[in-house]
């Protein structure tokens, strides 16, 4: 961490070797001790890569398409997030364990940090990633918009600190190349962010069948309907608009913002997106995992 910053990395703490919320880290035993049941369904990815959108797609085709059963409660309660803690209001380990089975819930770990239990009792994870670019201007609305989260200076500043895994979670770079090195095994399915949004039919089905459903044509067609952005946007079960607004605040930037794919284009300036370039060769070189930036 750099010292030279102290007001940055005041709500931040490492946990082997990435930074993370200290609230997450203070209560970390808890997290390494949970204990998974073979039939959870692990939903990971780097954060604000369109988490929301495949759990609410998942939650669906737990539903079987019932439109009522996922508009029941907000979808951080149907859907715990595993390592999220903060006093008593968020305690994602505390509803996983009062949850009947089978449990869905997501997680922005790395698969190293992920619960040895997961990998024991051979569950099924679904990694959904997105690009770089479109993924830090993401990250730099969240930050404006979420308590817990220091000041991110100008956007170049926040994209700085980025690239060299200066925010929650550590290194994008790191994140995805990790799982992506999970793929031979065949209970990991490998989305992406663009191709959802290029042809939601086809990864929607991809969905179903890794869950070992069956893909009928009503039911996709009720899944693509009902986890539309515009639907998600304005369902309160689903923009976050349920919690106080001391800890997201919508009327700085709303949680489900755009949830297009090439929005980088409108923040990075010609310098920016060169230097941007530049380091993600170096950090991508060798890797065989390819992402898109527009489509």
């Amino acid at each position: 961490m750099n010292s030279s910053d102290p007001d940055y990395y005041a709500m931040f703490e490492e946990i082997h070797g990435i930074l993370m919320y200290k609230d997450f880290v203070k209560y970390w035993y808890d997290v390494e001790a949970f204990q998974a049941r073979p039939d959870d369904i692990v939903i990971a990815t780097y954060p604000k890569s369109g988490t929301t959108w495949v759990s609410e797609i998942v939650y669906m085709i737990y539903k079987e398409g019932d439109v009522e059963k996922c508009k029941e409660d907000a979808i951080f309660n149907r859907i715990p997030f595993l390592e999220c803690r903060k006093g008593d209001f968020m305690n994602g380990i505390k509803l996983l364990k009062e949850m009947e089975s089978p449990r869905i819930l997501k997680t922005h770990l790395p698969p190293e940090l992920l619960p040895a239990s997961f990998w024991e009792k051979n569950c099924k994870m679904i990694y959904l990633c997105r690009n770089a670019k479109d993924v830090a201007v993401s990250f730099y609305y969240f930050f404006l918009m979420v308590a817990g989260h220091p000041d991110p200076g100008s956007f170049p500043e926040f994209v700085e600190r980025f690239m060299h895994g200066q925010v929650p979670y550590g290194s994008w770079y790191k994140h995805v190349k990790s799982w992506w090195e999970k793929t031979n095994n065949p209970q990991v399915l490998f989305l992406f962010y663009e191709d959802m949004k290029e042809d939601i039919r086809k990864e929607v089905v991809k969905l179903i069948q890794f869950l070992d459903r069956k893909p009928s044509k009503e039911l996709v067609d009720k899944i693509i309907q009902h986890t539309s952005f515009q639907e998600m946007k304005n369902n309160p079960c689903t923009n976050y608009t349920t919690l106080p607004e001391d800890i997201m605040n919508h009327k700085v930037s709303p949680f489900m913002r755009k949830g297009i794919t090439g929005d980088w284009k409108n923040h990075f300036t010609v310098a920016l997106n060169e230097r941007f370039d530049t380091h993600y060769e170096q950090q991508m070189k060798e890797s065989t995992l390819k992402f898109r930036t527009e489509i």
